[in-house]
């Protein structure tokens, strides 16, 4: 979903799905009901409170806002439950296996991603019967390369085997590639066909909220997009 739409007003305006934002709660609400009827009218969405973790949980029974786990990643079998992911830079991934009926969703920022989050969610897939090598999985719309400059001391916190996702730029810096670190890790557990659809949050203020974009510019607050994966039967319907 892209921030075009809804109810939200002032910095947030637009689609805004996250409750995190200082907004009405009873917009948010309604902006997540009408993003959830567009993808699959009837379906019970459901969310995680996101905390930057490698945690996963599994999805059996459908819970309220107010009871939200604390995880940042989430997998299913049953049809009829939409997981929705909340990012404002970070990556969202969605997974699916078409033949077993099971499908996953992950917001990866960059400490998640390099926790494991990515792995462990690919596991719980397989305990729901997946296959990882028939697990798809899509990137949404994060921050890319050219917009997430970081410094020396978060350069330290990687190995040095992932210098590729590093490109140097002012002095003590360098330009983090998010997506392309998150599609590494997912090839490297097994996902075969993965890929970023190659929108920028940060660049693109029509399309997305960004935290990076609204911290530069001194701004109060900013809103969250929602990314959707559902089964509806087997067959998984994503946004």
């Amino acid at each position: 979903m892209t921030r075009r739409g809804g109810v939200s007003r002032g910095t947030v305006s637009g689609l805004n799905c996250g409750y995190g934002a200082e907004d009405d709660p009873a917009a948010v609400a309604e902006n997540r009901r009408r993003a959830a009827d567009a993808v699959m009218p009837g379906a019970r969405l459901v969310g995680l409170y996101q905390v930057h973790s490698p945690d996963v949980v599994t999805v059996d029974n459908p819970w309220s806002d107010d009871d939200r786990p604390e995880a940042d990643g989430f997998v299913t079998a049953q049809p009829g439950i939409l997981l929705g992911i909340v990012t404002a830079d970070c990556a969202p991934v969605l997974f699916a296996d078409r033949e077993a009926g099971v499908i996953g969703a992950v917001h990866a920022g960059w400490r998640g991603a390099h926790d494991g989050v990515l792995e462990r969610t690919v596991n719980a897939m397989e305990s729901l019967g997946a296959g990882r090598n028939r697990i798809v999985a899509v990137v949404g719309p994060c921050i890319a390369r050219q917009s997430y400059e970081v410094d020396d001391g978060f350069r330290k916190q990687f190995a040095e085997a992932d210098a590729e996702w590093f490109a140097a730029g002012r002095a003590g810096h360098w330009q983090f590639d998010l997506p392309g670190y998150v599609l590494s890790r997912l090839s490297a557990c097994g996902v075969s066909q993965a890929e970023w659809i190659g929108r920028d949050t940060y660049t693109d203020e029509a399309s997305f909220y960004s935290f990076r974009r609204a911290t530069h510019r001194g701004e109060a607050d900013y809103g969250r997009q929602l990314s959707l994966i559902g089964l509806n039967g087997i067959d998984p319907t994503t946004v």
